[in-house]
């Protein structure tokens, strides 16, 4: 895979991811719902912290929600580096097709998220009871304490858990709950690819 077959596919997943993100953020309201089919809706949430809105200061009393918010900005700064420099590395070595798509696919959604963590909070206002305006006098927060915009939501089916059901029994559940983005996609997707096709991905013993 070529450097401009690869800089193209970074282009191509920066722009829906961006493109989506910006369209949201400057047409919802945090919270705001918009059905496209029952198992498919546009759900506008935003992410402060990991994977699932997890966030440092959960697990600690001695570490702020703002110190883990910065933390969590450089280290993703930090390892996009080192995945582009995988990539680079990857595409100078002309590493198998399998490893490129790959990696390229998890740097792309991690450099997408990375714009909405370091940049978003002075790009936008806050979402919070209205819409936002881009590129505002004020924005919702500083550089690196942005949030991840999230809208991807799949409810593909959902009830209550049988009463005999041990620990959970008669409770509610929705299959699939997390709300997620396109970066999200991308990421997932290399990473899929990386585990499933490992061999391909790396063929030299």
């Amino acid at each position: 895979m070529s450097k401009k077959q690869t800089l193209l596919l970074i282009a191509i997943i920066l722009f829906f991811d961006q493109a989506s993100k910006i369209y949201i953020k400057t047409h919802f309201k945090l919270g705001d719902v918009f059905v496209v089919f029952d198992w498919f809706r546009v759900f506008f949430i935003e992410n402060e912290g990991m994977a699932w809105g997890a966030k440092l200061s959960d697990f600690s009393s001695y570490i702020t929600d703002s110190a883990a918010k910065l933390f969590l900005s450089l280290f993703r700064v930090f390892a996009v580096c080192g995945i582009g420099y995988w990539l680079f590395q990857s595409v100078q070595k002309q590493a198998s097709k399998m490893l490129i798509i790959s990696v390229t696919l998890v740097f792309s959604g991690a450099l997408g998220n990375i714009i909405d963590s370091v940049f978003y909070g002075l790009l936008f206002d806050s979402s919070l009871g209205q819409i936002a305006t881009f590129l505002p006098t004020k924005g919702y927060s500083g550089l690196f304490y942005g949030n991840v915009v999230d809208m991807l939501h799949f409810p593909l089916f959902n009830g209550s858990f049988p009463e005999w059901f041990p620990f959970v029994g008669g409770h509610y559940f929705s299959f699939f709950d997390p709300v997620f983005n396109i970066a999200d996609m991308a990421i997932s997707t290399g990473i899929g690819l990386l585990l499933f096709f490992n061999k391909k991905a790396f063929p030299n013993p």
